[in-house]
Formats: structure tokens, C-alpha cells, sequence
């Protein structure tokens, strides 16, 4: 088939890219507050002593044992499945007033709002009319007060009054009714860069944002820090800890948040050339070993073939000597993404004065935050973090971009076994299936459509209009692709309200294409976790 013409798929595709995931995480991590840190060995003496251990945590919802893993899967599915990954995101959120670190290209920094970084993101900014004159004047002649008003260039004429304040009253009645500001959406709103950091490194960068999402009213917490700094978020909203990722509600006073700072840059002097020569052909030597034939580039998750990777040192030589020749600080990475990179820390380690970095900063208060609507921003990666009020924290939803390259193809269109007729009303209806007819009609016309659609978005590709433009015309039943990070407690929350089970305690009626996903992650996790998948099950599928 010509690359050009359009694929219809009906089935989603997750795949596992990287994990650290076993039951034994969740045995050390529920251990250590008792036993101490146990050997391998330790934990799996006693397999039906670990089970069960790993059910006493479920059923009475000892949550944060779950948490000291991860998984990352890549997703492929139509556009309209991550618009159900986006809108059910638990937790994520922030106050209003959360102020957002924002960075140009040339280093600059200023803060707003996030709540306003939405209004701007989703209603406009607000821009001046042209100016607004006239006013109040006698007129002898009539012996009365004239007003009148200039506004967008015109003039309106508003009367004779018997007194001034009548008269003044009338032009403020009209300059209320006629503001002389507007609301127009401006393209440099959506080109705003947030600052992030190297979660590595703790070095500081920079992120495009991508969305600014309004959250729905939540309940908040209220954390103040040694500094002075202080945050409100959701109790689920993960901040950034020197023991990694944790959620903002299981912290506790003397526990330690990162933080924005300053720190003096590591210099290139540090490493004589001779050994930077050495240490460069080292590497070398490494890349048939490391990288596969068709590898993942770390930083960017796309796929690439060996010539077209390098091998990166995730923790920059001049940052750590002693990982320059450990394997595992070696990843692939494409070309553009190297030698951005590299780019980025030569800079860093030939500036003088003092560089941004994330340091520890300890939590002295921890109180009540109140009610009121969250938002949260969704940011480019590889590291998907902002400052909110100085303190770092998380994002959690990277779908590929339209903006940057051109869109595959691939449309979805529903296979035979898919349920097509709704019945019942919202809460209590089923789905039942469809006829021939109806499969048909539905298959046709969708394949019709996506023709269409893409023959245009071709048709303005050619034409030399930027790929951000001509998408507009695609429909939402085209695939596209996600990274989706998280660990065994956030993938069961996902989980019980992305699937439909007898088993689950609560019920959830959620759309089949979405429930597809899910069913994939929940096979794979459940080869990675299988104590902590059956105790999943077996209490009810509620995430602890």
C-alpha cells in the first residue's frame, strides 16, 4: 500500500519500554520500617509469608509500599483514548495562586499564576482598544451639559443633561458597558517554556508546555518548607523528594522536598583531556554491545537505527568522574537529542558565577489548604517536571505532537466484536451488538471520512502550511502515540476505572477502546507483579 494512503487498524498496541518492577520492591519497601533493609535471599525465605504480606497491604489500604517501582509503557491508540488517559488523571493538581517559573530562550525568567496561564492558554490575552476620549462639556446654547464618548475610533453622542454629574454619570454608564480592553488569543501564549530539571543531574533546563488544564474543585494540602517556600496541591499531586517521586499526602514535617537553588557549575578542567579522549574511545567500544540493531532513544522515546544513535553518559562526565566508565550511565541517544545535550552542559561547565539546580529543602508545616478549583500544566520532556511556587513537581501525560512531524496514516475503525448500539440511560446503560448493516454503515463511512481528512492534511503539507495548521482537519479516531509512566498503586487506580470486571467492588463502565489499553498493561504488570496483581483481584480491584 502507497505510505500515503491510509491504514485502518482495530486493535491499540502497549508495549513495555522499561520497568523496575517486581513484588519484592513492595516486600523491602514494607519491611525496611521493621526489619531493615533485608537481602534478596531474606525476602523470598518464606513465599507464602511474602504473599501474604502483600494482601495484608491491600486489603487494608497500605498504600505507599506500591510505590517504590515503575513502569514505563508506550501506547498506541486513536486520539480520542488519550483524551480519556487526560481527563481522568486522579490528583495532579494545584491551587490557583500556584506561581509557575517560566524561562526564554535566552534565560529570562517570569512568573504567573498557573489560573492565569489558563485564562491566557484558553480565553486570550487581554489587549487595548484603541484609545477611548470625550467626555463631559457645557453648551451655552442650550445651557445644558453635552456628553459624549470616542470608542474604537467613533464617536457616540449621549445627550444634553441639566447637571454635570448626570452628564458624567451617563459616560460612565457607557464606559462600563464598553470596556476598552479585548480578549484575543495570541500564538506567543502557547510558545511559553516552563523551567524544569535534569531528574538525574538536578541540573536546571528548560520545557515547552503543552496544556494548562483546568481540574475540577478539589480538596488541598499546605506545605511550607525550611526556606519559606510553600505549596498547595492535592493530596495525589507528586513532588519531587531526594528519594525520588512521592505523593504530596504521604509526606511528612522533616521530610525534604527539592527545591530551585544555586550551586556553583562543574568544570571541564576537572577532566584532563588525555582521560576525555580515553573515556570517549571507551565508549566507543561499548556501542555494538549497547546499543540493538533498532533501539530507544532515552531522552526522546523514539525509535532509531544503531548508526543513527550515540551513547550518552545520562550523568555528564564533568558532573561525576566515577560514572564515566560505568555501563549503566550509558543510554542511547539520537543524534539531535546528543548534541543538544552535550551542547547544554559544555555551556554549563565553561560559565563561571553559579548555575540553577534542585536542592533539598526540608518541610516544616504541614496544614489544611482549603477548597477550590486545581489546575494543572502538562510539559514536553524527557523530564516531565516545573517549579509551582519554587518547588518541584510533576506531569504526567507526554502524547506525541502533531506540531513536530508528520502524522502517520493509521486510523482506527471498530472490528466485528466491538458492541455498537448503546441501551439504557447514563449510569445504567449496556452496550449490545450491533447488525450487519450497522457495521457496515459504521465501517464506511468512518474509512470514507479519515480518506478525506488525510488527503487534505496531505494537500496542506505540500502546499508548504506548517504541520500545527493543516492537523486541524484530522479526526480524533486517528492513532497516536503516548508514554505513560507510573508505578503498581497509580497503574491500579487506573485500572479500576479503566476496566469493567465482576470481581471489582466498585463498578466502572468505561469505553471499550480505553478498557483495550488497559487490559494490555494490566497483562504486563500482572507478569512483572503477580503477588500483588492477585491481591489486586482478590481484594475487590481497589487501589490501596
Amino acid at each position: 500500500m502507497d505510505d500515503s494512503q491510509p491504514r485502518f487498524l482495530d486493535d491499540v498496541t502497549v508495549e513495555l519500554v522499561r520497568h523496575s518492577a517486581s513484588d519484592t520492591d513492595v516486600l523491602w519497601a514494607a519491611r525496611v520500617s521493621t526489619a531493615g533493609e533485608q537481602s534478596l535471599e531474606e525476602i523470598n525465605k518464606d513465599p507464602e509469608r511474602s504473599k501474604g504480606l502483600i494482601n495484608y497491604l491491600m486489603r487494608d489500604r497500605h498504600g505507599s509500599p506500591f510505590e517504590h517501582n515503575s513502569m514505563t509503557f508506550f501506547v498506541r491508540a486513536p486520539i480520542f483514548v488519550f483524551r480519556e488517559f487526560h481527563r481522568h488523571r486522579v490528583g495532579w493538581c494545584l491551587a490557583g495562586d500556584s506561581e509557575i517559573t517560566l524561562v526564554s530562550e535566552k534565560g529570562n525568567i517570569r512568573r504567573r499564576t498557573i489560573a492565569e496561564l489558563y485564562r491566557l492558554w484558553h480565553h486570550g490575552v487581554e489587549d487595548a482598544l484603541p484609545s477611548s476620549g470625550g467626555g463631559v462639556t457645557w453648551k451655552k446654547s442650550a445651557g445644558k451639559w453635552s456628553a459624549q464618548v470616542k470608542y474604537a475610533n467613533k464617536s457616540h453622542y449621549l445627550g444634553l443633561h441639566e447637571t454635570r454629574e448626570a452628564a458624567e454619570r451617563v459616560v460612565a454608564e457607557f464606559r462600563a458597558e464598553h470596556p476598552s480592553k479585548r480578549l484575543r488569543k495570541l500564538a506567543s501564549v502557547r510558545r511559553n517554556h516552563v523551567r524544569c530539571y535534569d531528574e538525574t543531574t538536578l541540573l536546571a533546563s528548560r520545557a515547552r508546555i503543552l496544556d494548562v488544564m483546568e481540574s475540577g474543585v478539589k480538596r488541598l494540602i499546605h506545605l511550607t518548607t525550611e526556606s519559606g517556600r510553600s505549596l498547595r496541591c492535592s493530596v495525589d499531586h507528586a513532588v519531587l523528594t531526594p528519594e525520588g517521586w512521592r505523593k504530596a499526602g504521604e509526606l511528612e514535617v522533616g521530610d525534604q522536598l527539592m527545591a530551585a537553588a544555586t550551586a556553583v557549575p562543574p568544570s571541564e578542567a576537572l577532566v584532563p583531556p588525555s582521560l576525555r579522549r580515553g573515556i570517549g574511545v571507551w565508549t566507543s567500544m561499548q556501542r555494538l554491545r549497547l546499543i540493538r540493531e533498532t533501539d530507544t532513544c532515552h531522552l526522546c522515546f523514539r525509535s532509531f537505527p544503531r548508526e543513527e544513535l550515540a551513547l550518552d553518559h545520562v550523568v555528564p562526565v564533568a558532573a561525576n568522574l566515577l560514572k564515566a566508565l560505568d555501563p549503566s550511565n550509558l543510554m542511547p541517544a539520537c543524534s539531535p537529542c546528543h548534541r543538544k545535550k552535550s551542547d547544554a552542559e559544555q555551556a554549563l561547565a565553561k560559565r563561571g558565577g553559579k548555575v540553577s539546580i534542585a536542592k533539598p529543602d526540608p518541610i516544616v508545616s504541614i496544614e489544611d489548604g482549603g477548597e477550590e478549583m486545581t489546575y494543572d500544566l502538562s510539559v514536553e520532556g524527557p523530564w516531565h517536571n516545573f517549579l509551582a511556587n519554587g518547588i518541584v513537581v510533576h506531569n504526567s501525560y507526554n502524547e506525541e505532537s502533531g506540531r513536530y512531524r508528520e502524522l502517520q496514516s493509521d486510523f482506527y475503525v471498530p472490528g466485528r466484536e466491538r458492541r455498537l448500539v448503546q441501551e439504557g440511560r447514563p449510569g445504567k446503560y449496556v452496550f449490545v451488538e450491533g447488525t450487519d448493516e450497522q457495521h457496515k454503515l459504521v465501517t464506511e463511512a468512518m474509512e470514507a471520512s479519515y480518506r478525506q481528512s488525510y488527503a487534505a492534511y496531505q494537500e496542506m503539507l505540500e502546499a508548504g502550511v506548517a504541520r500545527e495548521v493543516a492537523r486541524a482537519v484530522l479526526p480524533v479516531g486517528l492513532f497516536s502515540s503516548m508514554y505513560a509512566t507510573c508505578n503498581a498503586r497509580s497503574l491500579m487506580h487506573f485500572l479500576s476505572l479503566r476496566t469493567k470486571s465482576e470481581q471489582a467492588k466498585v463498578p466502572s463502565f468505561p469505553q471499550r477502546e480505553i478498557e483495550m489499553v488497559a487490559e494490555k498493561m494490566e497483562a504486563v504488570w500482572a507478569g512483572l507483579m503477580p503477588l500483588t496483581h492477585a491481591a489486586f483481584v482478590a481484594n475487590g480491584r481497589v487501589a490501596p
